[in-house]
């Protein structure tokens, strides 16, 4: 599911699509053609100078006005617009880096309520590792604060799920706007697939062992196995109605507790520890 045009602008990416997975992987370079998006290689490792708009961006305090401009000024990226989210899909020019960013706005008070960034390396390094991260940061309504709970567990293992959730209908959102490039919206598809897989994955673990769900909070998060990326950790927080989701898998898993390059006000919760529960 690597999503975003990046895994789909090389011809033939790894054929080893016994496993479900990485035939996902695999199905997104040869889905999404070759009309590649391209531009310079990533800076630093695990695409942290990709994600400066995501992390400058805020959550209930930025506005339309403070997004957009950060976003549209990378034109080398291909763009989709609903008329409350807008996502920005890259690739680099060797076709082994892909990455989006998307906000979602609220639809009278124009702040962000939604924003998420996504990066697959193909090739990390000298080697042919694969590493993959995704973070995002939601807003929750009083509806989705207030629900009874069992106990404090199956409150964060719903938290999760409501994030996977809303991301999904966000994309699909995108998807249905005519505004929106088809074939970008099916990048963002691909990547949709990858996501759901890993919280799929890791939902499953903690519903046989439910207290796993207690250490999403802990700085080194909950640990679980891929069939692609063979080792992944996620942590989450809830702070002030914002729910704040972390993934590294592959090459990134060791990078999990340590601090963004990206500077700016949200960098502060890299950890999930930094920021509380």
């Amino acid at each position: 599911m690597l999503a975003t045009e990046s895994m789909v602008t090389r011809p033939k990416l790894k054929a080893s699509g016994a496993a479900v997975c990485l035939f996902v992987l695999v199905g997104v370079c040869v889905f999404c053609g070759c009309s590649g998006v391209y531009i310079g290689a990533p800076k630093s490792p695990g695409g942290e100078d990709l994600a400066a708009t995501y992390y400058s961006t805020r959550v209930n305090k930025s506005l339309t006005l403070d997004v957009l401009p950060r976003i549209e000024a990378h034109p080398q990226e291909l763009l989709s617009r609903s008329e409350n989210i807008v996502a920005s899909v890259g690739q680099s020019k060797d076709g082994y880096k892909t990455w989006f960013t998307m906000v979602a706005f609220h639809e009278y008070t124009v702040a962000v309520i939604r924003k998420y960034f996504y990066y697959v390396d193909e090739k990390v390094g000298a080697g042919p590792r694969v590493g993959m991260r995704f973070d995002c940061e939601i807003a929750l309504d009083n509806k989705t604060m207030q629900r009874p709970y069992t106990d404090q567990n199956a409150r964060r293992i719903a938290m999760l799920r409501h994030a996977l959730a809303t991301l999904r209908a966000d994309i699909d959102e995108l998807r249905r706007a005519p505004e929106a490039p088809g074939q970008n919206n099916q990048k963002l598809n691909i990547c949709a697939m990858l996501i759901k897989q890993v919280f799929d994955t890791v939902l499953r673990k903690m519903e046989g062992s439910p207290v796993l769900a207690s250490r999403l909070h802990e700085p080194a998060g909950v640990e679980f196995d891929h069939l692609t990326f063979n080792k992944g950790r996620i942590g989450m927080v809830v702070e002030d109605d914002v729910a704040r989701v972390k993934v590294r898998l592959g090459a990134f898993v060791n990078s999990f507790e340590e601090p963004p390059v990206a500077p700016g006000p949200t960098a502060a919760p890299t950890s999930p520890a930094n920021a509380g529960e």
